[in-house]
């Protein structure tokens, strides 16, 4: 099992920047792809970056050029940098883990939220 729990959302104007953190805890294997995703109100949860093991990383394309995901293995963190912040971005966002050629994501965290507001 993984215990993944996110942080440092919040209020931030628009044109802001905010980094989330994913901590995992648990069976922190480091082949597991991590990524993240987001859902805001009223609308279906959507897929935002992810990235593998080798630190291959994938982005939704409407947000790359705006969002960086990182890893830190050694300190069993998953970031998530957000620059130039639109109000359309206001979401919870979650962390998620899978082992490499899985399809589904097996472990997810609570979220945390944004919100892009002025």
């Amino acid at each position: 099992q993984m215990h993944l729990e996110e942080s440092g959302g919040g209020l931030v104007r628009p044109g802001g920047s905010l980094k989330l953190a994913c901590l995992a805890s648990g069976n922190t294997n480091r082949r597991y792809t991590m990524a993240w995703f987001r859902q805001a109100p009223g609308k279906e949860r959507e897929f935002v970056a992810l990235i593998k093991w080798g630190y291959q990383t994938s982005y939704a394309e409407s947000l790359k050029g705006r969002f960086t995901i990182s890893r830190d293995d050694a300190k069993n963190l998953v970031y998530l940098q957000m620059n130039s912040l639109k109000p359309e971005d206001t979401a919870s966002y979650f962390c998620a883990a899978k082992l490499p050629g899985r399809n589904n994501y097996e472990f997810w965290g609570q979220g945390t939220q944004v919100t892009v507001s002025s």
